[in-house]
């Protein structure tokens, strides 16, 4: 099973550890990669105009110190993602309390999809950085496409025969998509907040939610193949769960939930 994670905008910055070292991450096919986009952005920040590069990456004037940070990124202290990495799905994750067998589970398992470094490990050590995935950057371009030439072959490595849990929210999934002779060990989770009788997509219910779901599935332990499987073992988890039909593109779950 691969449970393949959005990133989150928020970081915590870690004040110690080792600098970034490429060749440490998981997905070494990707290195390449990650360097061209690293490089790209280190120099995009370490310009003489702060502000024309916060332009390019979609930041306000007040996030002059998120500019900075990614100059430094080549030196920056690390720590491992799934402490780098903060948000409402993080937190309700929270691969902190995990227990031992939860956290060795995720170790294998989970995988974060990253602007800057394509595919990490929640054991990943990396810095807290600003990239988001609809940036242009100079040199490799749109960030989604350039991850569109390079991450098919390390998501395949990652997923091998087992079933595809893909949560990433639309941004993030235009960073791979899996073939269609893949669909049918492939399911996606939406989550609908259902409230007098209307069902719809809450940002916060959706985060939340997938993240507790991130959390019950590595405690459990159960490793389902098929997106029937799945929903079954998240409705004995005590999901209420409604498939939808297999299509080229996989099986989509609706998780209805009423409160977070």
């Amino acid at each position: 099973m691969l449970i393949l994670l959005p990133p989150s905008e928020g970081k915590s910055s870690p004040t110690r550890g080792k600098p970034l070292d490429l060749a440490t991450l998981g997905s070494p096919s990707l290195a390449e990669a990650r360097a061209e986009v690293l490089a790209a952005l280190v120099g995009l920040c370490r310009t003489d105009e702060p502000a024309a590069a916060a332009a390019t990456l979609g930041l306000g004037p007040s996030q002059a110190d998120l500019v900075a940070r990614n100059a430094a990124l080549a030196t920056a202290p690390t720590a491992r993602a799934d402490r780098v990495y903060t948000g409402v799905l993080f937190d309700a994750l929270d691969f902190a309390t995990l227990d031992s067998a939860a956290k060795r589970r995720a170790g294998s398992r989970v995988a974060i999809t990253s602007s800057l470094f394509g595919l990490v490990r929640p054991g990943d050590r990396i810095p807290a950085y600003r990239l988001s995935g609809d940036v242009v950057l100079p040199g490799p371009g749109p960030v989604a496409a350039f991850w569109r030439t390079h991450l098919a072959p390390a998501a395949l490595e990652a997923l091998g025969s087992g079933l595809l849990v893909d949560l990433r929210s639309t941004m993030y999934a235009a960073f791979w998509r899996p073939e269609p002779e893949l669909a049918s060990r492939v399911a996606t989770v939406r989550v609908l907040h259902e409230h007098n009788g209307t069902r719809k997509v809450v940002s916060h219910f959706n985060k939340a939610t997938k993240g507790r779901i991130v959390r019950a599935v590595l405690t459990d332990g159960g490793a389902p193949r098929t997106p029937a499987g799945f929903a079954d073992q998240l409705r004995d988890l005590g999901w209420k769960v409604e498939e939808g039909p297999s299509t080229r593109k996989g099986t989509q779950l609706d998780v209805i939930v009423d409160e977070v």
